[in-house]
């Protein structure tokens, strides 16, 4: 067998999840679901606060978003965005979202997003940057969803506006603060089983 001919087979093999990688990803999935539906009572208890300017209510949509970056950077491998971000969705669904099963077609898309960024970087950038964009690329996907289902009544610039917050709370929120929890993570040794552990992301 040739050097070429070991290339893919060694990429194949990073590519399959170990029980490790299961495991977390639906430790983060299910913390997240948690807090997703803990979000979505200080969402409704907050929304008097934006009734004047509904689109800055946006400026909370970030934590949302958050488990598929954080799965994606810390397993790195093929799914982990798609995976905890859908599996958060079911778990607030099964809590008793107030938006009921349409959370699930949320977490589907607000994980498919990040996922293509980090599939078109061929799983091999884990940088603040691609956090940030991966970020961004999640929240313009619940953004685009929500004025189908909710906001499809407002005037053009509520909805430019509001597509505007939910992407830059989304870099901010998923992107940044999932860098930046994936670095102090690594630096307690808890990922050790993992490469996000054994090289903490660099900006």
């Amino acid at each position: 067998m040739t050097e070429t001919d070991v290339q893919p087979l060694r990429a194949s093999r990073l590519g399959r999840w170990r029980t490790v990688d299961v495991v977390v990803a639906s430790v983060i999935a299910v913390a997240g679901g948690v807090v997703f539906w803990a979000w979505d009572q200080l969402w409704a208890a907050t929304s008097a606060a934006f009734a004047a300017f509904p689109p800055a209510h946006a400026v909370l949509y970030g934590v949302w978003l958050a488990p598929g970056v954080l799965g994606a950077l810390i397993i790195r491998k093929p799914g982990a965005a798609l995976y905890t971000e859908l599996v958060a969705s079911i778990v607030e669904a099964l809590l008793g979202s107030s938006w009921g099963l349409s959370v699930v077609v949320y977490g589907f898309f607000q994980g498919l997003g990040p996922e293509l960024v980090f599939l078109v970087l061929t799983y091999r950038a884990w940088r603040l940057p691609v956090a940030v964009v991966a970020g961004a690329i999640a929240g313009l996907a619940a953004s685009c969803l929500d004025l189908i289902y909710y906001y499809g009544a407002w005037r053009a610039d509520w909805k430019i506006t509001y597509i505007g917050v939910v992407i830059a709370s989304s870099a901010i929120m998923a992107g940044v603060g999932s860098w930046w929890l994936v670095r102090a993570l690594a630096r307690t040794g808890v990922l050790q089983p993992f490469a996000s552990g054994r090289r903490a992301p660099v900006a």
